[in-house]
């Protein structure tokens, strides 16, 4: 039986296409985390704490309480949020980073400081960043930024972590 050009050809790509396949399924790939870095973000990876890591660290006395501040909406802090954490402006307003900015500015340069906001997903938080780049211009040291990739409900609250209501 012969075989046209064309049928060798097919038989060529097919051949190819299974073994590049193979190769893709082959290769381990890297899970993806919600503390990546992502174009835009001004923090490094080592910059940030994911829920389960801070809600350890709150329970930790041992190594001393961290000073979290929430960065986003008062009426989403009056609704709940993180034990002993502390409202001093929404960052995406001008007057809201300048009230920040001044509580902050008493504050020594190595406290262990973590903002969060929580209000949306954290890729579209208007708050998070600017709170960051402000803090981090001011010099302090130990800023980081608590990674909440849906919400706080739904991934502070829903998880089952600590939070309280009112302001």
């Amino acid at each position: 039986m012969k075989t046209s050009l064309g049928d060798h050809l097919a038989k060529k790509s097919c051949v190819s296409a299974v073994l590049i396949a193979l190769a893709f399924c082959l290769t381990p790939l890297r899970p993806v985390r919600s503390d990546d870095r992502k174009p835009g973000d001004p923090w490094s990876p080592a910059q940030t704490i994911q829920p389960a890591a801070l809600a350890r660290e709150l329970t930790d006395k041992s190594n001393g309480m961290p000073t979290v501040v929430y960065v986003g909406f008062r009426t989403l802090f009056a609704g709940g949020h993180i034990p002993g954490a502390t409202f001093h402006g929404s960052a995406s307003k001008e007057d809201g980073l300048a009230e920040i900015k001044k509580w902050a500015g008493a504050l020594p340069r190595s406290t262990n400081l973590i903002i969060y906001c929580g209000c949306c997903p954290f890729e579209k938080c208007p708050n998070i960043r600017p709170a960051f780049r402000a803090l981090d211009e001011m010099g302090f040291t130990h800023l980081r930024v608590l990674i909440l990739p849906t919400s706080f409900a739904a991934d502070w609250v829903e998880k089952g972590f600590p939070f309280e209501k009112g302001l």
